[in-house]
């Protein structure tokens, strides 16, 4: 049986109880219905017969003060156009341009679309751009870099395949009696989420240069492949006078891109700052609680051997590792990094 034919039923075993009964209110009572319904049914019986009591689909009423097709269809299209612009200033511009708007308006097409956020409306931009290809204005490029900047302010990296993005930061081990304070870098592959670190006794530029010389190229260099881009906050061991800062040159040299956090947002290195905490919870809080170090390389040593551990046989739940250990996530990208990025071409010798 189906709703359908469930819905007629009842509603003609009601008419059939109530003359059974001889009292239309004990056969509403009984069935727990009002007597406005039994009319009602009693009514469409008599006009037109069973087929009567078949629901009726229910149209949205359109309201009397609605925009017109045109309006909205203009709407929509100054919104696609001009996405971070709000409902006062999309009505002011619209209104300009002869279509008489309001603001009021404006949003009850937004909501019938749900566009009333500037969220959805650059969402609506990038969908719109992926699909179609075409030639953006001025205006949908800046949108979209807001796009871009929003994310990564929040630490939704764009990253497409290993060595495209290493972020790198600076974290405070402590203070240990007979080594002294103690800084880590540390570096993260933001694709493969494979990790990098190595203690120092300061932290300068010329630190931070050597743990990417050091840890971080070579380990990419014996894969064939190159990292194009680093990922810093904005510390004095990573930023100045790009002519005379150590951290800065070193990048430039090796044809590294620098960039840096958005102020005031840490999240935007994200991966780096999650990296951080688990070998501070998982090696430093038990190392320490175990063995009593007496230098620096006996912290290094131990260090490494967490890290091959980390990279190698922990499973790790990043949005491109899916239960994967970082290392074969890794090997899983190298095919994308050769789509991805050219390779030089070799110049015969002389």
């Amino acid at each position: 049986m189906t709703q359908q034919q469930y819905l007629i039923k009842r509603k003609l075993s009601l008419v059939e109880l109530a003359q059974t009964l001889g009292s239309v209110s004990d056969a509403c009572r009984k069935l727990n219905v009002s007597r406005q319904h039994f009319y009602d049914v009693k009514k469409a019986l008599a006009e037109e017969g069973v087929q009567g009591l078949v629901e009726k689909a229910r149209t949205k009423a359109r309201m009397a003060n609605r925009v017109s097709d045109e309006t909205e269809t203009k709407i929509l299209d100054y919104s696609l156009e001009f996405p971070t612009h709000g409902q006062v200033r999309a009505s002011n511009e619209l209104t300009k341009a002869g279509h008489l708007v309001s603001p009021g308006g404006v949003r009850s097409v937004w909501l019938r679309h749900g566009l009333e956020r500037k969220k959805e409306r650059l969402a609506r931009l990038e969908k719109w751009s992926a699909e179609n290809g075409g030639v953006l204005t001025e205006s949908q490029v800046q949108a979209l870099e807001t796009v871009k900047e929003d994310k990564e302010a929040h630490g939704e990296i764009e990253t497409f395949h290993p060595g495209f993005l290493v972020g790198q930061d600076t974290f405070y081990v402590g203070w240990i009696k007979g080594v002294g304070r103690i800084y880590q870098q540390t570096g993260i592959d933001t694709f493969s989420n494979h990790g990098f670190a190595k203690v120092y006794l300061e932290k300068t530029a010329v630190i931070a240069a050597d743990f990417l010389n050091d840890k971080v190229l070579p380990f990419f260099d014996e894969r064939g492949m190159r990292v194009l881009r680093v990922l810093t906050d904005r510390g004095t061991e990573y930023c100045g006078v790009p002519e005379h800062h150590p951290f800065e040159l070193f990048c430039y040299l090796n044809d590294v891109e620098h960039s840096k956090t958005k102020v005031r947002h840490p999240q935007t290195n994200g991966c780096t700052e999650r990296l951080n905490q688990i070998i501070l919870e998982e090696f430093y809080q038990v190392a320490f609680r175990k063995k009593l170090y007496t230098s620096l390389d006996e912290i290094q040593k131990d260090l490494d051997a967490f890290m091959d551990g980390y990279n190698n046989q922990r499973t790790n739940q990043g949005k491109h590792c899916q239960g994967r250990t970082p290392m074969e996530t890794l090997k899983a990208g190298m095919a994308e990094y050769d789509r991805l990025v050219p390779q030089p071409e070799l110049v015969p010798a002389a």
